[in-house]
């Protein structure tokens, strides 16, 4: 029997020219990614100047952009509680030319902003790495007739009418610990006065406007090293090597009282893996660099490295936690 010589049917020839299409284009994008970065990067930092986010990325950044061998530039988009500067970053191509840097507020904004937020704090974004965390500080105005925790509460439940405790942001991990300390002391009636900002918080609380604060070490330490507040405990596990002899919430009968303020590096979602793990790598190597170390000690944080699988439980974890938290002391906004 007689058979024509088989021809490629024209589907058949399509398919196999978009399939060999699609080949080059992953090889191109791959090739992209085993070579990022080419060209500088930035790192969003979604607070004002000057804070302590802003200072641990600003360490963070120079020697990230070192081991990399490109520059970081470190772009601020503050307002609304860290949300649009994470907004932004959301909507940003997941090529790893846009990163983002934030504390704990990250992981507490969608607790208390259900239904303004306008991104998923977890679905929007790739966890690159913790990078941080320091204890912070429980500092009162100096005239307080307090010079301890337990002296304090005292104080507090004789005459609650007489004082307030400042936030330097709403959902902030200080706000979060004040509102902690006051529900399990049976001082829920005392107010907690939203500041925007650690600088107007703190100015406030050295004029006697208000009278207690729980704030992150590289703000409030100087006021305290200066006589300008006092200092009544720290709030993490053990002492500060800054502050030796200042005891613990714990060690002064809150039992359960251990609250950090931690940072992490985030990238929109979909990073691609190659990039994801050259940028993990990059932080463990940044954080375990013993000028940074130095750097981050002297503002009362230390190195507290998690790479992306384990950062993503951690956040899940700590967003657990917050909850409590804002459950059982009743934080809320209106929205």
């Amino acid at each position: 029997m007689f058979r024509s010589p088989s021809r490629p049917a024209p589907l058949k020839r399509l398919l196999s020219a978009a399939l060999l299409a699609v080949g080059v284009v992953s090889g191109a994008a791959a090739l992209a990614d085993d070579n990022y970065p080419q060209r500088p990067i930035t790192l969003v930092v979604p607070h004002p100047p000057g804070g302590s986010v802003d200072g641990v990325a600003r360490l963070y950044a120079e020697q990230l952009g070192k081991e990399l061998g490109q520059s970081i530039v470190v772009e601020n988009r503050a307002g609304a509680s860290g949300m649009i500067g994470a907004a932004y970053v959301a909507r940003a191509a997941p090529d790893g030319y846009t990163l983002y840097l934030n504390a704990s507020i990250h992981a507490i904004n969608p607790l208390l902003y259900k239904k303004t937020i306008k991104f998923d704090s977890v679905k929007d974004f790739t966890p690159i790495s913790e990078l941080a965390q320091g204890a912070l500080i429980f500092s009162v105005y100096p005239k307080v007739p307090a010079e301890n925790v337990g002296d304090l509460v005292k104080l507090l439940k004789a005459e609650p009418q007489k004082y307030s405790f400042a936030t330097s942001g709403f959902g902030s991990a200080g706000h979060l610990a004040a509102a902690s300390f006051l529900h399990d002391n049976g001082l829920d009636q005392i107010p907690i006065v939203l500041y925007r900002g650690g600088g107007p918080a703190l100015s406030d609380l050295v004029g006697g406007q208000v009278q207690g604060l729980i704030d992150p070490m590289l703000s409030s330490l100087p006021m305290v090293r200066a006589g300008k507040l006092k200092a009544l405990a720290v709030t993490g596990a053990a002492r500060s090597p800054l502050l030796p002899d200042l005891a613990t919430m714990k060690e002064q009968g809150q039992k359960n009282f251990e609250f950090y303020s931690w940072y992490g590096v985030w990238g929109p979602a979909k990073l691609p893996e190659p990039v994801l793990r050259k940028l993990e790598a990059a932080s463990a190597k940044v954080m375990a660099n013993s000028r940074i170390v130095d750097q981050l000690n002297g503002l009362g944080f230390e190195p507290s490295v998690k790479n992306s699988a384990a950062f993503a439980r951690f956040i899940d974890a700590e967003m657990k936690r917050y909850q409590v938290i804002i459950d059982q002391a009743n934080i809320h906004i209106t929205e």
